[in-house]
C-alpha cells in the first residue's frame, strides 16, 4: 500500500533511442501504488513522441548530465519540492519490477535520515551486474545491500528534501562524478544513502570509456570533486591516489594524455562553490568502509 509520498521521475534524453525510451516510461507507468509523474528533459535535442500525460522539456543546447537533469528537477517545481521523491533514469534503462516505486516509498518512510537510494543495475540478458555498479570498495557481492557513500547516476532516488537543504547537482560537471559531489554535501549534511540490490535498473551492458571525452572529464572533475569538497589537508592525498591508480591500470598513451590534460584543466579551471565537508563527515565516509582519499 502506498505510504502516500510522491513520486516523481526524471529522464533525460538525446532523443537518439526512442524504443529504448518508450520501454522504460512503460516500465514506470506499470508501478504499482500511486501514479509516479515523468518529466522527460530533450538535453538538446527534440523528444521523442512519449505517452500521454508524460511531460517534456526540450533544451535548446545540451547542458550536460547534471544540467539537464537539473532542469528536470526544477519541472517539479524549487528543488522538485512538488513531490516527496524523484527518480533519475537512465533513457536506455528499464524498471525490472513493478513494485520499486512502492520500495522507494517504503525505504524513505521507514528512515527519516535517508537521503538517497542507489539501485542494482542489472544487464538485462545476463543478469549481471558490473563491479563498477555496485557503488562501494568491497562490490564482489552485488546481492548484498548496504550504507554507501555514492550512488549510481541514472538509477537512484533522492528524497527532495536533500535537494532543497543541499542543492542539485554541479552543472559545471557535464559529465562525470556529479553523483559523488551530491553524495558528499548530502552526508555533510546528516543524510545517508543506501544501495539496494533488490531495486533493479535494468541496462545494457556498457563501458562508461565508450564516451568520447571520459578521459579528460573523469580528471577534470576528479580535480574540481576534491576542490569543492574536500578539507585542504586531504585534497593532495586524494588526488596522488587517483594519479597512483590511474598510472597503475595502464591506460593507452592517447587516454593518459587526454587524462593529464583534463587534471591540468581541473586545476585551471573554476569548480563552482567550494563547501569544505566538517571532518566529522570525513569520519562518517571511513567508517561507512570509503575513506575520501580514494
Amino acid at each position: 500500500m502506498s505510504s502516500g509520498m510522491k513520486v516523481g521521475a526524471v529522464i533525460i534524453t538525446m532523443g537518439n533511442r526512442p524504443d529504448e525510451l518508450r520501454a522504460l516510461l512503460d516500465s514506470v507507468a506499470k508501478q504499482d501504488g500511486d501514479r509516479v509523474e515523468v518529466v522527460v528533459v530533450g538535453n538538446g535535442s527534440p523528444v521523442p513522441e512519449v505517452p500521454e500525460g508524460v511531460r517534456t522539456v526540450e533544451l535548446p543546447e545540451n547542458l550536460g548530465i547534471p544540467g539537464g537533469r537539473n532542469v528536470g528537477i526544477e519541472a517539479f517545481g524549487p528543488g522538485g519540492t512538488d513531490v516527496d521523491i524523484l527518480l533519475f533514469l537512465d533513457d536506455d534503462g528499464l524498471l525490472a519490477r513493478n513494485d520499486t516505486a512502492e520500495l522507494c516509498r517504503a525505504a524513505f518512510e521507514a528512515d527519516p535520515k535517508l537521503g538517497i537510494v542507489s539501485f542494482r543495475i542489472a544487464d538485462p540478458d545476463t543478469g549481471v551486474t558490473q563491479r563498477r555498479h555496485v557503488p562501494r570498495l568491497r562490490a564482489a557481492d552485488p546481492m548484498r545491500s548496504s550504507r554507501v557513500t555514492t550512488f549510481l547516476g541514472g538509477a537512484n532516488a533522492v528524497r527532495t528534501k536533500v535537494l532543497a537543504e543541499v542543492g542539485g547537482l554541479p552543472d559545471e560537471f557535464f559529465y562525470a562524478h556529479e553523483e559523488t559531489d551530491l553524495a558528499w554535501r548530502a552526508l555533510d549534511a546528516g543524510w545517508m544513502i543506501d544501495y539496494r540490490s533488490d531495486m533493479v535498473l535494468y541496462h545494457p551492458t556498457t563501458a562508461p570509456s565508450r564516451h568520447a571525452v571520459y578521459h579528460r572529464m573523469v580528471a577534470r572533475n576528479r580535480v574540481w570533486l576534491a576542490r569543492r569538497n574536500l578539507p585542504a589537508l586531504l585534497v593532495p592525498v586524494y588526488l596522488g591516489v587517483w594519479v597512483l591508480l590511474t598510472l597503475v591500470r595502464r591506460p593507452s598513451r592517447a587516454a593518459l594524455r587526454a587524462w593529464f590534460g583534463g587534471f591540468k584543466e581541473g586545476w585551471t579551471t573554476a569548480c563552482g562553490p567550494r563547501r569544505a565537508m566538517k571532518w566529522r563527515t570525513v569520519w562518517r565516509l571511513t567508517r561507512l568502509g570509503r575513506p575520501p582519499v580514494i
